[in-house]
């Protein structure tokens, strides 16, 4: 009976999509509250990912959107590529071949990536950890946007064919195919919040938060730090890479990879969902993407009405685009005061203890 209504679920999930798949546009006429929409199950995924390394096996990585802007670089050329030799079109139909071959190329790219990086710093911990990984991001992102647009060979050619700071938009400059629907994005979502919590319950995630209790006691044990950390970190690179795929791919996207899209800013939002939900908790960094997401949002309608217009206008020192970090701020001093465990600590919604 267990398998009887996990498969039902599955049933019920994938027919949910399909319908959003078809009729989203339907539903929600405005092309913005649907990029909001598939933005907000971008951020989950880029969450659940960075809490297995942050949050179960307790080491402190602020470089994840370096791995994410691997995965949207990589799926946009796959992607492009294909659609521009096969002539194929950015409908549901060609989705099928299109947005699988991009998330497994993103996610590839982002896991050999983070094993390269993971063998020999995750020898480190807390700060020195997170340096490496503030570093790689940042050389990443550097890499790209300073490249010369007039080489033509070398490495420095095949750097200069991603656009440099304008970004890359395709072979032919049209603009990266967009054919991730709410079917692959909201899909995605939901099963890397499942494969994440299924890790958590795993022998694997306990032997994760064993070694971020004490890692000398779980070695004493059999647990293996450097393997089980290397693993989890190309783990977690995977599901950045998966996130970034779709993001370059997104259906009322901007059609273009962009190298600021990823800065620090960027790492440090996936890091407050973390720490927001409660690091180690799943249905946490559900609930912090999703503040993070729409606190943006808000705080964007807000700088529309006429009143922050005239306000803006009559002092000119008044900038909203900080409110957000402010925000941020203040949310984490208040946590850390009354629940410096997050806002779920390590529990899960819908759990018993």
């Amino acid at each position: 009976m267990p398998r009887l209504r996990s498969y039902a679920a599955a049933a019920a999930v994938i027919a949910l999509l399909l319908l959003l798949e078809l009729g989203f546009e339907s539903i929600v006429s405005d092309s913005s509250i649907r990029q909001l929409v598939m933005l907000a199950a971008i951020y989950v995924m880029v969450a659940v990912s960075l809490n297995v390394i942050n949050g179960m096996a307790g080491q402190f990585s602020i470089g994840h959107a370096g791995f994410v802007g691997i995965g949207a670089y990589t799926a946009a050329i796959v992607v492009s590529n294909v659609a521009m030799h096969t002539r194929w079109p950015a409908d549901f139909a060609h989705s099928f071949a299109l947005v699988p071959l991009g998330v497994g190329a993103g996610a590839l790219a982002s896991a050999i990536f983070g094993l390269l990086l993971g063998l020999p710093s995750l020898r480190l911990r807390g700060d020195y950890l997170a340096i490496v990984t503030l570093g790689f991001a940042e050389i990443v992102r550097l890499l790209v946007a300073s490249a010369r647009i007039d080489a033509k060979t070398g490495i420095a050619g095949l750097l200069a064919r991603l656009g440099g700071q304008n970004g890359y938009a395709g072979p032919d400059g049209q603009g990266v195919p967009l054919a991730a629907g709410p079917f692959w994005v909201l899909g995605a979502a939901v099963l890397m919040a499942v494969a994440t919590w299924r890790i958590k319950f795993s022998g694997w995630g306990r032997a994760l938060r064993a070694l971020r209790e004490d890692e000398i006691a779980a070695a004493a044990v059999g647990v293996d730090p450097t393997r089980y950390k290397v693993t989890s970190f190309v783990l977690s690179s995977a599901g950045a890479g998966v996130a970034g795929a779709l993001w370059a791919t997104m259906r009322d996207g901007l059609g273009i990879v962009q190298p600021d899209q990823f800065n620090f800013q960027f790492s440090f939002d996936a890091i407050t969902m973390v720490i927001l939900g409660g690091s180690g908790s799943v249905t946490g960094a559900v609930l912090g993407a999703l503040f993070v997401t729409f606190t943006v949002k808000i705080i964007e309608l807000v700088q529309g009405f006429e009143a922050i217009k005239e306000l803006q206008q009559a002092n000119a020192w008044l900038d909203l685009n900080a409110l957000r970090t402010v925000v941020y701020a203040a949310v984490l001093i208040s946590l850390m005061i009354w629940r410096p465990a997050g806002l779920l600590g390590e529990r899960e919604l819908g759990r018993r203890r």
